[in-house]
């Protein structure tokens, strides 16, 4: 089965769960990461025409709605129906249906005409691209000229004791927990194999750049657990 067509399997099967326990293994503290993300997207008082691409169950949609300016309109892309639909019940209960859309998608092959866009966001989704380099095109391909990039995506620390520890519990203890709640293990032993063969971030700022991108920066949070990744078009 190709990558892409298990992906979508894997999410569609961990939807109804997904929420509650990616705030519960993390922690809560994914939801400071957004916060802070939100920031570089949400950077001027004027509306923005906003995609987010991989957007799940909408969370990271959710938040930048919040924050936009009136006017502003957000488009959520996600290849899984089973984490869309989670995330149309979960914008219909926010208020915010006139805001955000979401619509079932490849953000490999993003069904939107050149510049359509004045950001485009990404929150803990372009690990699972199948061919990560053309993901990184189609963003740029729909940025305006301008247009901001903003993707959060999980790392490995680099602090030896910290990746010690990281790699404890992301590779024996989620998998047990995830698995017991959600009732796919697999899915909990491939999430945080994903992080372990995602780019590290000197290489990832590399193919940014070489799909496009320039003024492209990182910033690391929380040792290294979370690293958020930005560019301009």
């Amino acid at each position: 089965m190709p990558k892409k067509e298990r992906i979508r399997q894997l999410f569609d099967n961990i939807a109804p769960e997904y929420d509650r326990l990616n705030h519960l293994l993390s922690l809560d503290i994914d939801k400071t990461w957004r916060r802070r993300a939100v920031r570089q997207i949400v950077d001027t008082s004027a509306p923005l025409n906003i995609l987010d691409v991989a957007c799940g169950t909408g969370d990271f949609a959710v938040a930048i709605a919040r924050k936009a300016a009136e006017g502003s309109h957000i488009t959520g892309l996600d290849l899984s129906e089973g984490m869309l639909s989670i995330g149309r019940e979960k914008i219909l209960k926010a208020g915010l249906a006139s805001v955000i859309g979401l619509e079932q998608g490849d953000s490999e092959d993003i069904p939107y005409g050149e510049g359509c866009f004045d950001r485009v966001s990404a929150a803990f989704g372009v690990r699972n691209f199948e061919h990560l380099d053309k993901g990184l095109r189609e963003m740029f391909r729909v940025l305006k000229k301008g247009g901001k990039l903003v993707i959060l995506e999980l790392s490995v620390p680099r602090n030896s004791v910290m990746r010690w520890l990281y790699n404890l519990y992301f590779l024996k203890i989620l998998p047990v927990i995830g698995g017991r709640v959600s009732g796919d293990r697999g899915a909990y032993e491939y999430l945080p194999a994903s992080v372990l063969n995602f780019p590290g971030p000197d290489r990832f700022r590399e193919m940014m750049t070489g799909a496009g991108f320039s003024q492209v920066r990182h910033k690391a949070f929380t040792f290294g657990i979370c690293r958020m990744y930005i560019g301009i078009k």
